[in-house]
């Protein structure tokens, strides 16, 4: 097998600095010239041996941090890594280590990232038969650190995974006239974006592995401190796609009415409490 792009040791966790830097050098270029927004998709991106062994971990998983079941986002659970067995655990310490953001920053062209200690909305990602993410863009503020959201990671865990498997990660463009690319979420494949309120993404087809297998995925988030009062903070947006079932907007609607007519300090405690009912 080809060596990994990240060079991670798969004992230790470790990565040289120097290494990552010339690994985010070797990519810039195809990430910078992404279209409608920057984006790439990198196969091998870790020493396989460490998917495997985040694989083993997965089979000794507690109760989730939190379940999704509405009609944007359906039977997919996020689990918080501090919760995690040790070895991916101590991963995930790596992804928020400067070694790999510089790998970042020399790739995006991205200076000052920022990684999220709380991995608010990250860590692991399981998705059941069934389960889809209808196409959105992200929240734009972390609600605790104040700072801007500019990144998204995603390492897929999942092997020997087809399109026809359904749960593949869709680009669309910013006016969702039609979709730009679509990347099947198999093992050990890497699909970073740059995150905006126009950057439309998801997994809107339902995974439908023939053996019930569910997605799996590493999902980190990265920040910059950019974010001013001047700014309009926003939720997840959801666009459905033309000609779909999907969903309306009708839920960021009633996020952007409700954060024109509450105080700030209310509207985050209105928001916190409708996201945990999927509403």
């Amino acid at each position: 097998m080809a060596d990994s792009v990240i060079p991670i040791d798969p004992t230790s966790l470790t990565l040289d600095t120097a290494t990552a830097k010339a690994a985010g050098v070797k990519f810039a270029e195809k990430y910078q010239s992404g279209e409608p927004y920057h984006h790439i998709c990198i196969d091998n991106f870790l020493p396989m041996e460490i998917i495997e062994k985040v694989r083993a971990d997965l089979t000794e998983m507690p109760d989730p941090e939190g379940s999704f079941d509405a009609a944007q986002e359906r039977f997919k659970s996020q689990y918080s890594p501090d919760r995690l067995p040790d070895y991916s655990r101590h991963l995930f310490q790596t992804f928020n280590s400067r070694a790999f953001i510089l790998f970042l920053e020399e790739m995006t062209g991205i200076k000052g990232l920022i990684p999220d200690p709380y991995f608010i909305g990250g860590g692991i990602h399981k998705t059941l038969t069934g389960g889809h993410l209808d196409i959105h863009a992200d929240f734009n503020v972390h609600k605790h650190m104040r700072v801007e959201r500019r990144l998204n990671v995603l390492i897929y865990l999942n092997p020997e995974w087809k399109e026809e498997y359904g749960g593949s990660f869709e680009v669309w463009e910013k006016d969702m006239s039609k979709k730009v690319a679509s990347f099947a979420p198999t093992e050990n494949r890497m699909c970073c974006f740059s995150t905006g309120s126009d950057t439309f993404h998801g997994n809107p087809e339902p995974v439908n592995h023939p053996d019930g297998h569910p997605r799996q995925s590493i999902a980190l988030y990265y920040y910059t401190a950019t974010w001013d009062s001047s700014r309009k903070e926003h939720s997840t947006l959801f666009k459905p796609r033309p000609g779909s079932g999907d969903q309306s907007e009708a839920r960021a609607k009633r996020h952007a009415f409700l954060q024109e007519t509450l105080p700030p300090f209310l509207f985050r405690r209105v928001i916190h409490r409708l996201q945990k009912i999927g509403f």
